[in-house]
């Protein structure tokens, strides 16, 4: 199991917490998923300054941040029900949880994040 003090190339899914998992990320540390890129640094910066993202845990994968309910290890689809970000823009698009709708393609980092936030399910 990950520790905070033994991060060095652990994948970003194996972050013990949420908040190691933000702070790899906004680090840019090169054992998270994707930490280097600039076009998830912008995102992750945007969406680390929203408070009730900042809850969540984030995981990027495949071009994408999702935002999960729990740090692993996770059972059953519960953890995975909240819009994500395809990062890579601008454009940026948001999309529900699996896809299922296109929330809106926005123009900037912020504008993403919180069409998340006014899109979260309620708890």
């Amino acid at each position: 199991m990950a520790t905070a003090e033994n991060f060095e190339d652990v994948p970003m899914s194996e972050a013990p917490d949420i908040a190691t998992a933000w702070r790899w990320l906004l680090e840019r540390r090169s054992g998270p998923r994707g930490a280097t890129h600039e076009s998830l640094t912008v995102i992750v910066e945007a969406a680390h300054a929203e408070p009730r993202l900042r809850g969540l845990f984030p995981f990027p994968t495949h071009g994408t941040l999702h935002f999960l309910r729990s740090a692993p290890p996770w059972s059953g689809s519960d953890h995975d029900d909240v819009p994500f970000i395809v990062y890579g823009g601008p454009p940026y698009q948001v999309y529900s949880a699996g896809y299922a709708a296109l929330l809106g393609e926005v123009a900037t980092p912020a504008e993403a994040t919180a069409l998340v936030v006014n899109n979260l399910p309620q708890t």
